[in-house]
């Protein structure tokens, strides 16, 4: 069977949610997987960006990130999103890259994709839950199969236990509160095994 390919794809303003795609890109692998890390294009104004230091810094870093377009989605067996919350929901800017999708959707290519997401805030009740509750919504539309982490390895409740997909606590100095990259690699193995499973049945 070949292996199982991945699109993890991020938004990120203050560099965290690129951290955590990093991380599932490294779990994805140590599982087998063949792993594409894409971002999805900026809305805000170029000037901003520039206005803002963290998240200039952030573009920059990101730069050479290709921009995660459909022949990518229709490319990948699984998709790990990750994204910071707005309001308890998804950012517009990957809200305008699922919308996107509508060409893909109504060809049924998105039926049976693997998916799983993961987020970000600055405090614990910040809207974590709910912004991965706002992607699998649309997830379900797609006739997706969605693979949250729920509890199965002893890793999640040391990143804080949200059984939904990894969140983690951004502090005001931008940094991460929680300790999550061995959650995060997990549930990315998770998804990419679940997968595997799911390839091997449609082959």
């Amino acid at each position: 069977m070949t292996n199982v390919k991945l699109a993890v794809i991020f938004y990120s303003m203050g560099g965290t949610n690129f951290q955590l795609s990093k991380w599932a890109e490294e779990g994805a692998k140590e599982a087998g997987a063949e792993v594409r890390v894409l971002k999805v294009e900026e809305l805000a104004p170029q000037s901003v960006v520039e206005g803002n230091e963290v998240w200039k810094r952030t573009t920059e870093a990101t730069k050479d990130v290709p921009v995660a377009t459909s022949e990518d989605l229709e490319w990948a067996d699984a998709i790990i999103f990750s994204v910071p919350t707005r309001f308890g929901n998804m950012p517009s800017q990957m809200k305008q890259f699922l919308d996107m999708q509508g060409g893909l959707w109504a060809t049924g290519k998105t039926v049976n994709k693997v998916v799983s997401a993961m987020t970000s805030a600055q405090n614990p009740h910040g809207g974590q839950e709910a912004t991965i509750l706002s992607l699998y919504t649309s997830m379900m539309h797609w006739g997706a199969i969605i693979v949250p982490p729920g509890y199965t390895d002893p890793v999640l409740f040391g990143a804080g236990g949200n059984p939904y997909g990894t969140s983690v606590t951004v502090g005001e100095d931008g940094k991460m509160i929680d300790d999550v990259e061995a959650a995060v690699k997990h549930q990315a193995k998770r998804t990419v095994t679940v997968a595997e499973w799911v390839k091997k049945a449609n082959q």
